[in-house]
């Protein structure tokens, strides 16, 4: 047990605050017990106690993938973390509507892509398109809100040149892809534009995707991050919020 506990926590396995902890990983070995033993080594040099392999497999060609359970022994003080918030409350999609309406007296224009080489276009168009996702309807089918969609694959300089032709008020960047972080490069990059370009304090930046978090939109210089089980309320209640509250009309 942990003392003091009421404000630090450990993972949950079978019992609480028991450190039990499920990893899973890949190496260049062919599968054999030199490899299964390697796995176990492994985990231990990340600093779990009684690891045990419960599962592996050939992937072929000198590959083999494990799952290795094991017990951490660390924990989490939750008093000594530091969350950025984005403050706002979110609003249903007639409330965002009459906001807009009320608050900023015009449409706004919302324009979004998956940047460079990404083609997953699921979150985008899950927050974009008309159907949206899980019941959640996407931004086109806001009466007070124009949506532009420029998809997948879109160049940074095209989506910089299509905000300032629009007049964006909000440029939604969409990335999935992240293998040797190429997704930390690409929204540098897009940030970088912006401000060459002069309209950086012009727009409302927003970053999603699987590994997104709000400290490093925060860290890249976008205005918000929004991870999974984000949808389009979320969105466009921050952005039309993040507007009044900067004046922009």
């Amino acid at each position: 047990m942990i003392e003091n506990a009421g404000r630090m926590v450990r993972p949950y396995g079978d019992t609480l605050n028991d450190g039990m902890v499920q990893i899973s990983f890949t190496l260049p070995l062919p599968l054999d017990e030199v490899a299964e033993e390697a796995a176990r080594e492994l985990a231990r040099k990340m600093n779990l106690e009684e690891p045990a392999l419960v599962y592996s497999k050939d992937l072929g060609q000198g590959f083999a993938f494990f799952i290795v359970y094991g017990r951490s022994k660390n924990y989490v003080d939750l008093d000594q973390l530091k969350v950025i918030k984005v403050s706002f409350a979110t609003m249903k999609k007639e409330e965002i509507d009459r906001y807009i309406r009320e608050k900023i007296g015009r449409k706004l224009v919302f324009i979004g892509a998956c940047i460079e080489t990404d083609a997953h276009t699921v979150g985008i168009d899950a927050i974009m398109n008309m159907k949206g996702f899980n019941g959640h309807k996407g931004l086109e089918s806001y009466s007070e809100i124009k949506a532009i969609n420029l998809g997948a694959q879109v160049a940074s300089e095209e989506l910089v040149a299509k905000a300032i032709e629009v007049k964006a008020d909000a440029i939604l960047v969409s990335q999935f892809v992240t293998q040797k972080n190429v997704h930390l490069q690409n929204l540098t990059r897009m940030v970088d534009i912006l401000e060459a370009e002069g309209i950086r304090e012009q727009v409302v930046l927003v970053v999603g995707g699987p590994r997104i978090t709000r400290e490093l939109a925060k860290e890249l210089g976008y205005d918000a991050g929004f991870g999974p089980r984000t949808y389009a309320e979320d969105v466009a209640s921050y952005v039309a919020q993040e507007m009044h509250n900067r004046g922009m009309k």
